[in-house]
């Protein structure tokens, strides 16, 4: 992840805004805050302003920010957009998965962690929050069509791979769980970190505990 990042905040609260803008204008992988209040002042800002993080409110005045969402990405593909919202809904996330958006966070998730949520999708990973993925787990686990890029690229065996990784397992014990040979499990690795974008297990592990694939 280069220097120098715009983030977006779309909320129309301004307190919300100007708290959000506060503490991201003092991390250094941030080089401009921008800010709007709806829908279409979103989406024109986003490619206009070209954003690179996009932290998205759902309840909007002018509509649907997983709707906004969905506009934005369309226009501009490479923008990396976390939900931030009170609604702790796993339809809406569904919906936010679906349009394109990187993370769901709850607003009652502590400040720091929003933040943290932001820089992670800016660095290119996903972030469901801990009450929204383990809400997520089961419904996304056997469902290939609704699980959140790169996961969707997994064939079934290297999701439960993934997930015994994920837990803390090592290669035998995963092995025993699974009824493969630990030779199997070793071979499978590589696709499975190439799919996801890593380059070991640890920042497997790390990318889907983040997206709430764990026990």
């Amino acid at each position: 992840m280069s220097d120098g990042l715009r983030v977006l905040i779309v909320d129309d609260h301004p307190v919300v805004r100007r708290g959000l803008r506060t503490m991201l204008e003092d991390e250094p992988w941030v080089a401009e805050v921008v800010e709007a209040a709806g829908v279409d002042e979103a989406v024109r800002q986003a490619v206009t302003r070209q954003v690179h993080v996009v932290a998205m409110d759902i309840s909007l005045p002018d509509g649907d920010g997983i709707e906004a969402t969905r506009r934005i990405l369309q226009a501009r593909a490479e923008v990396a957009v976390v939900i931030l919202t009170m609604a702790e809904d796993q339809h809406l996330v569904t919906r936010a998965l679906r349009a394109g958006a990187r993370g769901y966070v709850l607003k009652a998730t502590d400040p720091d962690a929003v933040i943290d949520a932001l820089r992670t999708v800016a660095a290119g990973g996903i972030v469901l929050g801990p009450a929204v993925g383990a809400a997520m787990l089961a419904s996304l686990r056997h469902d290939p069509g609704r699980l959140p890029a790169p996961f969707d690229q997994l064939t079934t065996r290297e999701r439960d791979i993934l997930t015994r990784l994920a837990a803390g397992d090592s290669n035998a014990r995963i092995a025993r769980r699974l009824g493969l040979s630990e030779k199997t499990v070793r071979n499978q690795l590589t696709p499975i970190f190439t799919k996801l974008g890593v380059s070991d297990r640890v920042q497997a592990a790390l990318l889907a505990r983040d997206a709430g694939l764990t026990d």
